[in-house]
């Protein structure tokens, strides 16, 4: 075993190994600090409760170990690793004081090869080894990871000469480094991924073998470099190339980014992937014009401070921190090419949102991207993040929304967001029946989710063109990358469904559908200053037939409330919570007054659509309530609907199918919860949950 992981075991057994020569062990044990790149670490949480650092090197010495090497390259990739990453740790009086000494501790490969130097020169020549020994392990600590990071874009392929200089300067053969290189690649990578080593591993051998024959690769285009910082966007079905060309078109100049060529980037990716690209390319056009005496001497760039901020966890899991990454994008999408370009703020931009390019003392070649928010946002953000199991969450996420001039509605359902666009999809078999009554051959799908009806009209009708249009801008990016992932011909927009026409030009469009979408435009949108508000759903009707042809068809799957509405249910609950339950629903739910009276400890009486109302709340369950409370499903009953369609649309609309049903699934989900009884306590079956409308356009 080697004697760096001996002395790691005895560490972790509570003791201390014997004899001097472990200030590389001092150094990362004693950190106060986590300094690890989240992209690979799935709990921040388990950050807290372990040293990352140490058993990242601990995992990297094992796989040292297990390798089939020579004692001189084994010795040698040993003393490298366990020396790699000191920079990260140190206590935080130790750190500020290597700071005020000049060691880069933010850039770690440069920070720790100080830290060896300085070691390797306090100590005896026979302790040390020789000063050509010293120098090679300085040199490839120094260049610890650059490799990889060049095949990721984040450095220039000159980062990596003082390796080619060992060759050059005999102080190790050509062959001699390509099997050192391999073999510290190798830990290197494994230990963060052991599926990244065999993905990248090829790449890896190549870039070696051209770095020890001294003929290293001219400069990457920058283009090239951030391609390669995109590779999981990309992955995620990303069009760089089109969405590239269609940013020269909008104003982006790629020229402009040529000040980054010689940087190193760190943290990049794991602060900037999810974001878009243009929004990622004017974060690098934002740094690139800050200005020729900061980047004058620019080696190192660094996200850091993005990427801590931009993750936090939910449930034990770390996600993005989409309230922060939410306004972030509305402050970027504010920012035009122009302004970037000459360094003008946009009129009426946030103070609670600026980006900051920084410096440090002592780090004239360093600097530091990150975006500010103002103490009132960031403590806003808190409360957010605090209120998301409760009845707050919606208040809280309101207040943000007021903060940040956002959209007033829940379109984006922050946290949850994946969960409730693979809930959407989870309808497939409810919306295959709109397809029996598509029309034509161009079909606006308003509000698509997760692009399922979009799936099913290409898949079961070739000769129709669907495309999505939504508000949020998370469902637009996800469909726009699942479409290049899966090479869909389906289109999606960004639009707002009361004003199609700016977006479709009237009377070209064959059909439009709204699955179960109206409800939460009249939950959400606020007409006149007041949500649930039937005047959004006539505005969201008559937006859809100014866009329809002759002949046309607007088909609606929704919520439908129950006639006569006086009529009462006997509600029994099965469950020891259920009363506790309606007693919380009927105080937070924001669409009206939900009324009750109790008749025993477990039974109530109430009107039938409150009922509904609640019920199809209680079933989707907690995870859920957040967001069910805040949605009325039902708006209409069946005459109302009929009446209030013929007074919005007048007489060229014809409704043409009209029925009104129990949604499948309710039934079972409920039945060992609720007893469902009418006034006279005989049992019923549950209400109508959902309603399909089907209306055609007359011709003028």
């Amino acid at each position: 075993m080697l004697k760096s992981l001996r002395a790691i075991e005895v560490y972790r057994e509570g003791g201390w190994p014997a004899g001097e020569g472990y200030p590389w062990l001092e150094y990362i044990v004693q950190a106060e600090q986590t300094i690890v790149n989240l992209e690979r670490v799935e709990s921040l949480q388990s950050l807290a409760q372990q040293n990352p650092v140490l058993d990242y090197v601990e995992r990297s010495l094992r796989v040292l170990d297990s390798l089939p090497l020579s004692y001189w390259i084994k010795e040698l990739a040993e003393e490298t690793l366990i020396w790699s990453e000191t920079a990260k740790g140190g206590t935080l009086r130790q750190r500020r004081s290597w700071q005020e000494e000049g060691i880069n501790i933010f850039v770690h490969n440069i920070g720790s090869a100080e830290l060896y130097r300085r070691y390797a020169e306090g100590m005896k020549q026979d302790e040390a080894g020789s000063a050509e020994k010293r120098r090679v392990i300085h040199t490839l600590i120094e260049t610890h990871g650059l490799i990889g990071q060049q095949i990721r874009g984040e450095v220039p392929p000159s980062v990596n000469l003082p390796l080619s200089a060992l060759v050059e300067q005999g102080l190790l053969g050509a062959e001699e480094l390509e099997r050192l290189l391999f073999a510290l690649n190798h830990c290197i990578i494994a230990a963060a991924s052991p599926e990244l080593w065999q993905e990248v591993r090829l790449q890896v051998m190549e870039l070696i073998a051209v770095i020890a024959s001294g003929n290293l690769q001219p400069e990457v285009p920058m283009k090239e470099r951030l391609r390669r910082m995109r590779a999981g966007s990309i992955a995620q079905g990303e069009d760089y190339e089109t969405e590239w060309d269609g940013l020269v078109q909008e104003g982006f100049l790629p020229a402009a980014l040529e000040p980054l060529q010689p940087a190193t980037f760190w943290y990049v990716e794991s602060a900037l992937q999810t974001f878009s690209l243009e929004q990622f390319l004017k974060v690098m056009s934002l740094v690139a014009g800050s200005g020729p005496l900061q980047l004058s001497h620019l080696s190192h760039l660094s996200f850091e401070a993005v990427m801590n901020s931009i993750h936090y966890d939910y449930k034990g899991s770390k996600k993005i921190n989409v309230y922060k990454k939410r306004i972030i994008e509305k402050y970027l999408s504010e920012l035009s090419w122009e302004e970037i370009y000459s360094g003008v703020k946009p009129s009426g931009s946030n103070p609670h949102l600026t980006h900051r390019l920084r410096g440090k003392e002592h780090l004239p070649d360093t600097l530091f991207f990150q975006f500010e928010f103002s103490a009132a946002a960031e403590k806003l953000i808190e409360f957010c993040m605090e209120a998301e199991k409760s009845a707050l969450y919606e208040r809280a996420v309101l207040l943000l929304f007021d903060l940040f001039d956002l959209r007033r509605d829940a379109f984006d359902r922050f946290h949850n967001e994946d969960t409730y666009l693979s809930q959407m999809n989870d309808t497939a078999d409810y919306k295959a029946v709109i397809l029996d009554y598509v029309t034509g051959g161009k079909v606006l799908d308003i509000g698509p989710g997760g692009g399922v009806l979009l799936d099913l009209i290409e898949e079961r009708m070739p000769e129709v063109v669907p495309v999505g249009i939504d508000i949020a801008s998370n469902v637009i990016e996800a469909l726009r990358q699942r479409k290049q992932r899966e090479d869909r011909r389906w289109e999606v927009l960004q639009g707002d469904a009361l004003n199609l026409k700016d977006y479709v030009e009237p009377g070209t469009v064959d059909t439009v559908i709204f699955s179960s979408i109206l409800h939460e435009l009249y939950s959400y949108v606020p007409l006149d200053g007041r949500k649930f508000n039937h005047g959004t759903v006539a505005a969201a009707l008559t937006s859809a037939f100014e866009v329809l042809a002759d002949g046309g068809t607007i088909i609606i799957r929704d919520g439908i409330m129950s006639e006569p509405e006086d009529e009462l249910r006997r509600v029994q609950f099965l469950e020891a919570d259920g009363m506790a339950w309606l007693e919380r629903y009927a105080k937070d739910f924001a669409g009206r007054n939900i009324r009750y009276e109790q008749l025993g400890e477990h039974e109530v009486l109430m009107p039938v659509n409150d009922a509904m109302e609640f019920l199809y709340t209680y079933t989707w369950g907690e995870e859920a309530y957040i967001h069910e409370v805040q949605e009325q499903f039902g708006y209409f009953t069946p005459s109302q609907y009929t009446a209030f369609i013929q007074q919005t649309l007048g007489d060229r609309a014809k409704i043409e199918v009209f029925r009104h049903y129990l949604q499948e699934g309710y039934t079972e989900a409920l039945e060992n919860r609720v007893v469902m009884m009418d006034d006279n306590g005989q049992a019923v079956p549950l209400p109508d949950s959902t309603c399909f409308i089907v209306i055609g356009k007359e011709a003028g």
